[in-house]
């Protein structure tokens, strides 16, 4: 197994890397306290092609593999997890469902202006009432003539208040329970489509995240992606690409905790030393370094076999499940090595603190990870 990267995955690092020190680090911290969206920083990952990491070129996007994909994510997330999960769910589970479901007459539609960042993307499942068992959702489609109509609530949907183009799950024939789940194009303007509450949360702040409401929104039929009653594995699918983009978004909080800890440590000095010199910490450190590069593996993984064309649906919950847990993890040592300052808001790893806490949660809990990965394993 070669685990060096090409000189394309190398370069799409570097530029993600450089675009994510100068125009993401600088305002992250700001834009966390203020629930800012990051729309200028968005237009630049545009003109970069990362709008459409996945997508080929004929429809706009930089067509690049996985590796890519999950390298530019991680170093997003390094300077602002925010930016990094807005760009994760535009390319996941936003763009990514129409390019591999989709017709001809939808992807020449949606694709060119998701791939090219023209538009942004989301993905609506998630309801008060069912998130980790997308079967139960109680949004409706009813059919009438040329179109369907949408009647239901979503919540906790990234992007909520700015996506222009969402894929959304709604129930066709509710008696058929997740077999009547059908996927759904919704255009931002269409009647009976509205924004609700936008929610103020823990961490990843400046990602907006809000409560959508479905009011008899009318949708063309010629918007059902992959056919009517085939939603449930198409989010599944979606969901299970949508992971590796945010362990890999998990990777890069925890690679933000570590070094910010390296350095701390370096510069704070009790006892008439720096406390890099005490063994406690270093310990702390190694546990970090070794987690994250643990976690990396299991990314790549996850990655390369999406690249091939197998199954991952096992290790992209590995993935998640691992680096979001290490996230954690990492954050809460960062937090304790910094000792009282870790505490204000003035220091990053109060903000990795928080975010890592809510990657253990989205795109399917650490319990869901579980039941995944047991079902994959056990048969």
């Amino acid at each position: 197994m070669d685990f060096e990267p090409t000189k394309q995955q190398m370069m799409a690092r570097k530029i993600a890397r450089g675009f994510a020190e100068q125009e993401l680090e600088p305002f992250a911290q700001d834009r966390d306290e203020k629930m800012e969206f990051p729309a200028d920083a968005l237009e630049k990952l545009a003109d970069l092609g990362f709008m459409g990491i996945s997508i080929p070129r004929n429809y706009g996007g930089a067509g690049l593999d996985s590796i890519s994909y999950v390298l530019i994510i991680e170093e997003l997330a390094r300077a602002c997890a925010s930016t990094a999960i807005i760009v994760s769910v535009h390319n996941s589970v936003g763009a990514y469902p129409i390019y591999a479901l989709g017709d001809d007459a939808q992807k020449e539609k949606y694709l060119h202006d998701l791939a090219t960042g023209r538009k942004l993307g989301g993905f609506a499942l998630t309801e008060p009432n069912a998130g980790s068992d997308p079967a139960s959702i109680e949004t409706t489609a009813q059919a009438d003539g040329d179109s369907f109509v949408l009647n239901g609530t979503k919540t906790f949907i990234t992007s909520g208040s700015t996506a222009e183009t969402l894929v959304v799950m709604a129930n066709a024939d509710r008696s058929k329970g997740g077999r009547g789940v059908t996927a759904f194009i919704v255009e931002k303007g269409f009647d009976g489509f509205s924004v609700g509450v936008k929610e103020n949360k823990l961490g990843i702040r400046a990602s907006d995240t809000c409560e959508l409401i479905f009011e008899n929104c009318r949708v063309p039929r010629v918007n059902v992606l992959g056919g009517v009653g085939k939603g449930l594995s198409a989010a599944l699918n979606a969901l299970t690409f949508g992971r590796v983009g945010v362990g890999a978004q998990a990777l890069g909080v925890a690679r933000c905790a570590m070094e910010e800890c390296i350095r701390y440590s370096q510069d704070r000095k009790q006892f008439g030393k720096p406390i890099a010199k005490f063994q406690a910490i270093q310990w702390m450190i190694a546990d970090m370094a070794t987690e994250i590069e643990a976690a990396r593996f299991l990314i790549f993984k996850a990655s390369s076999l999406k690249d091939q064309g197998k199954p991952f649906a096992r290790e992209a919950s590995m993935a998640k499940l691992y680096a979001s847990e290490v996230a954690m993890r990492t954050a809460t040592k960062a937090v304790q090595i910094h000792g009282g300052y870790g505490c204000m808001k003035d220091y990053k790893v109060e903000r990795c603190f928080r975010d890592a806490k809510v990657i253990e949660v989205y795109e399917g809990t650490s319990e869901i990870q579980r039941m995944i990965i047991a079902r994959n394993t056990i048969g």
